[in-house]
């Protein structure tokens, strides 16, 4: 495995893992209140491009992150609207 591969699925993990404790703390405490609708549609087409993108140029990190992020935002924006008051 060279260098840039590996920094890229390095890079890819640490930035798609950041979702986690957000998808968690929602879940956990039913409330999606302090998230902003905005940000996080905006977020997932972003991720949804750069998915596309990834595909498109054959990517390995990029598809791998992207796909797992798309995942973890789209929960998110799920609950957003699941436990609306």
């Amino acid at each position: 495995m060279s260098f840039i591969l590996l920094l890229g699925l390095t890079a890819a993990t640490l930035t798609t893992i950041a979702f986690i404790p957000q998808v968690i703390k929602t879940w956990k405490t039913k409330s999606a209140d302090d998230l902003s609708l905005g940000m996080y549609s905006i977020f997932c087409t972003g991720v949804l491009l750069w998915l596309i993108y990834g595909i498109l140029i054959g990517d390995i990190p990029v598809i791998a992150a992207n796909t797992v992020t798309l995942i973890l935002a789209l929960t998110i924006l799920f609950f957003k609207f699941f436990y609306k008051e």
